[in-house]
């Protein structure tokens, strides 16, 4: 099974995406409890741009009991996939999970915020971002004025007369 799995995962580094998904899904045909197999196979159908057949994959392997980076990789796979699919409360309890489980994930938080914007609810979508930016960026134009850009993240409509 490990080397199907292998061979499934190089393919799509290869970039014969077609070819591993096809191979995933018989995997996980075969292996239908395994959430490994579960989440590549998601991420298989996420590439191809299938992403309404990567949910039910996705949702498997997490309820399946996946740990670790690839849990990380499912939470943002499938809550970007919800996103995109317009189920954006779906997308947002899962991605509020997420932030729960892996606070230090900053792919997560930057999903949740686009989640966010679709929702309307874009100053805690823009607070978010610009937290995010802020704790992550390298760029020294950014950081020579990280003070003032945490300072407004939670001010955006406020003005100073």
């Amino acid at each position: 099974m490990q080397k199907k799995v292998d061979l499934a995962i190089n393919l799509r580094n290869a970039g014969r995406k077609k070819e591993s998904n096809e191979l995933l899904v018989k995997l996980v045909e075969k292996f239908p409890g395994d959430a490994f197999i579960n989440y590549q196979c998601a991420w298989s159908f996420d590439i191809l741009g299938d992403e309404s057949e990567a949910v039910p994959f996705y949702e498997n392997a997490i309820n399946l009991g996946l740990s670790g980076k690839d849990l990380e990789g499912a939470i943002v796979g499938l809550g970007s996939t919800y996103r995109t699919l317009g189920e954006y409360e779906k997308s947002k309890q899962v991605l509020l999970k997420g932030m729960d489980l892996f606070p230090n994930n900053k792919a997560i938080q930057v999903f949740y915020s686009l989640t966010l914007y679709n929702l309307k609810e874009h100053d805690r979508a823009m607070e978010l971002l610009l937290t995010c930016l802020i704790d992550t960026s390298s760029d020294n134009e950014i950081l020579n004025y990280k003070k003032a850009l945490n300072f407004y993240s939670d001010k955006l409509n406020e003005t100073w007369k």
